[in-house]
C-alpha cells in the first residue's frame, strides 16, 4: 500500500472496487497546484464510482510519452510488485498518457480483468462498447496532438533564445542560472562552486597524470565511490528535487571536459552558439581555458598505453606483483590462525601461464602486505615534502589564432554562400572581417608561453597525504613513486625473510623483470 503527505488512501479489501489513483506531472514546480487538483478530482470521481483508493502511483517529472511501464511509480503495480488492486483512476485520460500507443497499451492492461476510472469521463470506462472506445482513442490522439504542439513550441522557443544569445535551458554542469524573480527570466549564469570545484579536480588529475593510470573512468569509480552527486542528481538538486542516486560514468566526464560548454559558453549540442560578431556567445567564466580543453582533448583521445587502471578498493589492486614469476598478484583466501583470511596469491601456474610450470604460487593475507607496504613506503617517503603537479595552459596563443581563423573562414564560407549580399549586410561583413584580420595580426605577433606541467610545494608531508587518503589514493601514492610490492614463497629455493618486498622500479626498466632479476641475485 502506497501512501503520500497530501492524499489519502485505505487498505485493500477485496470489494471489487479498490483502485490504485494514477497522477503524472510533466515538470514540477513549486507553484502548480496540478498535484492537489489531479488528487482531488480523483477523489471526487472515485467517490461517485462508490470505490476507494488503496494506493498512488505519482510519476512526477515523467513525460505521458513514455512507457507506462517504465514508470518509476505506476510500473511496478502494473508488473503485480505492489500487491492487488482492481482499477486505476486518474483525473484524465491525459494524465494516463500522452501517446496513443502508450494509452492504449494501459487500456489493454486494465481491461483484462481491471477496472479504468477517469474524472473527465462519467462512470467506468467499458472499452467493450464500440462509441466509449472511439470517445477514448479520440481523448488519447487529442493529447498526443497536445503533446506535440508542446514540443514544437519549445524548440522554436529554444532556436529563438539561441538566436538571440538568450540563456535557456538547464544549466550545465559546474554553473548555474541566476534569476532575479522566482520563476523569472534567467538574467545571468555563474560558477556553482561545489560542482566547479569537482569538474577542475578531476580536470587537472587527468591532466598532471603521466601513468595512464588516471583515466576518465578511473575518475568515475573515485567519484561515486566518494558520495559526489552526478551530474544527473546535481541538476535534480539544483531545481530542489531529490537525488536518486545515480552514478558517475567515464563517458559523462569525457563529455564535461570536452564540451564547449565548461568554457563558459552558451552551447547547442556541446557546441558554442556563435554571436553577430562571428564569436561564440559567453555567458560566464569558463571551468577552463581553450588551451586546457585542447590538452585535455588530445589527453583523452589518445589511446591508453599499458595495463588498464586498476579500479578496486585494495591498496594492492595492480600493483602486487609474484617475485617468482613476476604475474600480478589476484584475490583469494588462505588459512591462518585467526581462520579464513583474504589474501593476494599467484594463479599462473594454475591458470596456465607460459613460463610459470614451476612458480610455487605465494599467497599471504591482504592485510599482512598492506602493513608491509604501509611501514616500508612511510619509512622511505612520509618525510618527504608533497609537491601537487599543477597544469599551466600558458597564454593559448597558437589556438586564439585557430580560432581567429576559424572564425574569418567561417564568414568567408557565409559570404560565398549569398548570406551578405544586401547592402547593410556587406558592409556588416567588411567591417567584421576587418576587425577579426586586426585581431589576428595582433595575436600573431604575440610570443607564445608554451603550456606545460610544474610541481607546487603544498607544505604538506607525503606522511599527511597517506594518512589522510583512502586506499585508492594511497594506492595513486604508491604509483607516483613507481613503488612495487613482491611476494616470495616462504618456503622453497626463493625463500625470503621478509618475503615481502616493497621496492621501487626503476624508471629506466622496461620491464619488472629487471627487478625481479635483482631481487632473485639477492636472494641467492
Amino acid at each position: 500500500m502506497t501512501s503520500t503527505n497530501d492524499a489519502p488512501v485505505t487498505p485493500y479489501d477485496g470489494c471489487g472496487r479498490c483502485l490504485l489513483g494514477v497522477r503524472r506531472l510533466s515538470r514540477v514546480q513549486a507553484a502548480t497546484s496540478s498535484p492537489a487538483r489531479q488528487r482531488d478530482a480523483i477523489l471526487d470521481a472515485v467517490e461517485r464510482a462508490g470505490g476507494h483508493i488503496i494506493g498512488w502511483a505519482d510519476d512526477w517529472e515523467v513525460s505521458g510519452a513514455s512507457d507506462p511501464l517504465t514508470r518509476p511509480k505506476l510500473g511496478p503495480w502494473l508488473k503485480g510488485q505492489r500487491g492487488p488492486y482492481d482499477g486505476l483512476a486518474a483525473s484524465a485520460v491525459d494524465r494516463l498518457g500522452r501517446d496513443v500507443l502508450e494509452g492504449l497499451r494501459l487500456a489493454k492492461e486494465t481491461n483484462a480483468g481491471r477496472l479504468l476510472l477517469t474524472a473527465d469521463h462519467p462512470g467506468f470506462w467499458d472499452l467493450d462498447d464500440p462509441s466509449q472506445e472511439i470517445e477514448f482513442n479520440a481523448k488519447l490522439f487529442g493529447a498526443q496532438i497536445e503533446h506535440r504542439n508542446i514540443r514544437t513550441r519549445n524548440r522554436e522557443r529554444a532556436v529563438q533564445a539561441r538566436t538571440a544569445g538568450e540563456i535557456a535551458g538547464r544549466p550545465a554542469y559546474g554553473f548555474m542560472h541566476v534569476r532575479l524573480a522566482h520563476g523569472g527570466k534567467v538574467d545571468h549564469t555563474e560558477n556553482e562552486p561545489e560542482s566547479e570545484t569537482v569538474a577542475r579536480e578531476f580536470a587537472r588529475r587527468l591532466l598532471t597524470d603521466e601513468t595512464g593510470r588516471v583515466t576518465v573512468d578511473s575518475e568515475a569509480a573515485r567519484l561515486t565511490r566518494a558520495g559526489v552527486l552526478s551530474p544527473s542528481d546535481w541538476s535534480r538538486v539544483m531545481y530542489g528535487k531529490e537525488p536518486i542516486g545515480g552514478r558517475w560514468s567515464g563517458n559523462v566526464i569525457k563529455r564535461i571536459c570536452l564540451s564547449d560548454a565548461s568554457l563558459g559558453y552558451l552551447t547547442h549540442k556541446g557546441k558554442a552558439v556563435l554571436g553577430p560578431d562571428g564569436h561564440p556567445v559567453r555567458i560566464a567564466p569558463g571551468l577552463w581555458d581553450r588551451p586546457t580543453q585542447a590538452a585535455l582533448r588530445k589527453k583523452l583521445t589518445k589511446a591508453p598505453a599499458g595495463p588498464r587502471a586498476a579500479k578496486g578498493e585494495l591498496l594492492l589492486s595492480g600493483g602486487g606483483f609474484c617475485g617468482v614469476c613476476a604475474v600480478r598478484l589476484y584475490r583469494s583466501t588462505t588459512s591462518h590462525k585467526e581462520g579464513i583470511l583474504p589474501a593476494w596469491a599467484c594463479t599462473a601456474r594454475t591458470d596456465g601461464v607460459k613460463g610459470s610450470e614451476e612458480c610455487p604460487q605465494p599467497v599471504a593475507p591482504i592485510s599482512e602486505m598492506d602493513a608491509v607496504t604501509e611501514r616500508r613506503f612511510l619509512a622511505d617517503f612520509g618525510p618527504a615534502e608533497f609537491t601537487e603537479r599543477v597544469w599551466e595552459p600558458g597564454n593559448g596563443v597558437a589556438q586564439r589564432v585557430a580560432d581567429l581563423t576559424a572564425d574569418r573562414k567561417r564568414l568567408r564560407d557565409d559570404r560565398a554562400a549569398g548570406l551578405y549580399d544586401a547592402p547593410d549586410d556587406a558592409e556588416w561583413f567588411r567591417r567584421e572581417y576587418a576587425r577579426m584580420g586586426k585581431e589576428l595580426e595582433t595575436a600573431k605577433a604575440t610570443p607564445e608561453k608554451p603550456a606545460g606541467w610544474y610541481s607546487v610545494p603544498t607544505g604538506r608531508r607525503v606522511a599527511d597525504e597517506w594518512r589522510d587518503g583512502d586506499n585508492v589514493a594511497r594506492r595513486e601514492l604508491l604509483e607516483a613513486f613507481s613503488v612495487r610490492v613482491l611476494l616470495f614463497p616462504a618456503r622453497g629455493p626463493l625463500k625470503r625473510d621478509p618475503r615481502i618486498v616493497v621496492t621501487i622500479l626503476d624508471p629506466k626498466a622496461e620491464e619488472l623483470a629487471d627487478v625481479l632479476e635483482a631481487a632473485r641475485a639477492e636472494a641467492a
